[in-house]
């Protein structure tokens, strides 16, 4: 039999990953617990009426009205995913999964460019600025509930 020497030191080696137990693997799901896709949603609604409520208090009605049509093109995309993504979760396999998942995205992204051609002619007095303001705002709404999520997770390692 002929012995073949391998091609780099990292191929002899044996994989780094071993698969967890399941008592490992339900430990790991309580040190890591989900975070409901609708708390980012309802998180994000919050954060857009604080958003159009700091603009009416600096630049009035229409900066409210067009930070609130920011934060609108945010959230209402947001729902739309979350509700698509949602429904028949767990009927089909990984694959079905990964296509439902670039589907929904690419139907929230559409429906974000679509509200804001329609801006102009939906909002009075539109206010390019506060309606930026409240779009960016409420989209980091994302990050801010990840790393609320991380900061609150208790470390037992």
């Amino acid at each position: 039999m002929k012995h073949q020497a391998p091609e780099s030191e990292f191929e002899d080696e044996e994989p780094q990953i071993k698969p967890m137990t399941p008592e490992e693997a339900q430990a790991w799901r309580q040190r890591h617990p989900a975070t409901s896709v609708w708390r980012v949603v309802i998180s994000q609604v919050l954060v857009g009426l604080l958003v159009s409520v700091v603009a009416w208090l600096v630049a009035g009605e229409a900066a409210a009205w067009s930070a609130a049509y920011g934060a609108l093109t945010v959230v209402l995309p947001a729902t739309v995913f979350a509700r698509g993504l949602a429904r028949n979760s767990a009927a089909a396999g990984a694959g079905m999964a990964m296509a439902r998942l670039f589907g929904w995205e690419f139907v929230k992204l559409v429906l974000c460019i679509a509200m804001l051609a329609a801006a102009p002619r939906l909002v009075p007095d539109l206010n390019w600025l506060a309606l930026l303001a409240g779009l960016v705002v409420t989209m980091k709404t994302y990050w801010f509930a990840f790393l609320m999520k991380r900061s609150s997770v208790r470390k037992t390692d």
